[in-house]
């Protein structure tokens, strides 16, 4: 079994700065525990600072190889497997399934080489382990509130660091959000079942679609109250409601509405599909993803974001067009990124937006996919009902672009023979920029830009 070589106070210092630098960590507990190595919570994203356990895909007892996934985790962006690259046997398994707010860098499993007595192990606890770290912020409070026997609070401090761990950070089960596959999520919310107090019969206690479907819709009637409710906020909904707030206090929004004739543009969609063979079909998004990218290039302001470091603000300014595509998963709202746009055919940018897709709804995406754009575009055509919706900023972009559905509209047409009356299709699209970076102007020139490449679809070709 490959070892880090590193010290075990070096690392517990790096470790102690810096938890997300590594996943495993040398660790000889003060009792008498044979040679082992602690798995701790990974940073599977920039911004991940904690994370939530779902199914353990190895027990206790198994042998790991490099590339095996050895447990899902939640992290703030979506659920993610973590694929171990170490070798070894998993000795214990120190955080269940459904257990939140993990920190990263925090004991979630032991490691021990092939050949070791994993017996040896069936008693060792979080408190072996170290404990949790962030418990010795709260006993600073306990000398204060310790009037008379000031000395014994003193004295049992040091002690209660790492038995801390099996106290508040382990909530009782009863308190934690089932552990539940994203099938049996999405057909929970369809049909209505709640999936508290469901047992499930997967592994590790996971809620399955068959069990979904055994259940029935959660009612309630108690007469003379209101039935409700409250449904767990995943860590993905959080992120996603702190981000937007952010983005609505701290990006002064401003908002450039157009209507988009788009019959040129469905005809030349028509006559491409037709002749594809089955190799592409292309959807109205793929165009407008690209029209979006010939705009960016024409007027480069609207394709920047504002940074902040060192207390130090500039622009940046990008020369490649990323578009982050928004998709709706039953976690909440994710934006993968299609990059370098500007110089993609259309055939590849549907391609690589299907695929995008549909590994974002089965909570597959790598971070750097949904990381990382310089621009994002929200479609709400496909609903016939939207005929137009102002989006928030995805910062820090400094602009999206809101399309609504395709609406025939009457238009009188100036003829040899009078005024007739021909249909055309049209989108209506709004666009939110940032004052901060976009001046008003700049964003009705980019509007324009775009209606432009949009109306003259050719130009997408060239």
């Amino acid at each position: 079994m490959r070892r880090p070589q590193v010290s075990s106070k070096l690392q517990e210092v790096i470790q102690t700065q810096v938890p997300a630098l590594s996943a495993l960590s040398r660790f000889y507990a003060s009792k008498s525990f044979p040679p082992h190595t602690l798995i701790s919570m990974p940073a599977l994203s920039p911004t991940m600072t904690a994370g939530n356990i779902g199914v353990w895909q190895k027990n206790a007892g198994d042998v790991l190889q490099p590339g095996d996934v050895l447990v899902e985790i939640e992290t703030d962006k979506a659920q993610m497997d973590f694929e171990f690259q170490d070798e070894g046997v998993l000795a214990k398994v120190l955080k269940e399934s459904g257990e939140k707010d993990i920190a990263v860098g925090q004991p979630i499993a032991v490691l021990v080489e092939e050949g070791a007595d994993v017996s040896a192990f069936e008693s060792f606890t979080l408190a072996d382990a170290g404990g949790d770290k962030p418990a010795p912020a709260e006993q600073k409070e306990e000398p204060k509130s310790a009037e008379p026997s000031a000395p014994a609070p003193a004295e049992e401090a040091p002690a209660a660091q790492e038995p801390e761990a099996s106290g508040e950070k382990l909530q009782p089960s009863i308190d934690r959000e089932p552990s539940i596959s994203p099938a049996a999520k999405v057909l929970a919310l369809e049909k209505g079942v709640s999936i508290k107090g469901l047992k499930g019969t997967g592994r590790g206690g996971v809620i399955t679609k068959e069990d979904v479907e055994k259940a029935k819709p959660a009612t309630t009637t108690v007469s003379g109250e209101a039935s409700f409710e409250e449904i767990p906020v995943s860590s993905m909904r959080k992120t996603i409601a702190n981000r937007l707030k952010q983005s609505m206090a701290e990006n002064p929004h401003y908002f450039v509405s157009t209507t988009l004739s788009v019959t040129k543009l469905l005809k030349l969609r028509q006559a491409l599909n037709a002749s594809a063979e089955g190799q592409y079909k292309l959807s109205v998004n793929d165009f407008l993803v690209k029209a979006c990218a010939v705009a960016l290039m024409k007027v480069p302001q609207v394709n920047s974001s504002w940074r902040e470091e060192n207390g130090q603000a500039v622009i940046r300014q990008h020369h490649t067009a990323d578009i982050s595509v928004a998709v709706s998963t039953p976690s909440g709202l994710i934006t993968p990124v299609v990059k370098n746009v500007q110089g993609l055919g259309l055939s590849s940018i549907s391609k690589q937006i299907k695929d995008l897709g549909k590994r974002a709804r089965d909570n597959k995406l790598k971070p750097e996919e949904y990381q990382g754009g310089t621009f994002t575009i929200s479609n709400m055509g496909m609903n016939a009902a939207v005929e137009r919706f102002t989006a928030v900023i995805n910062p820090p972009q400094a602009g999206i672009l809101a399309v609504g559905t395709t609406c025939k509209v009457a238009i009188p047409v100036e003829t040899e023979e009078g005024t007739v009356t021909e249909w055309d299709d049209q989108i209506v699209v709004t666009g939110s920029f940032d004052h901060k970076v976009v001046d008003g102007a700049v964003g009705g020139e980019w509007i324009k830009e775009l209606k432009k490449v949009v109306e003259n679809p050719l130009e997408l070709l060239l």
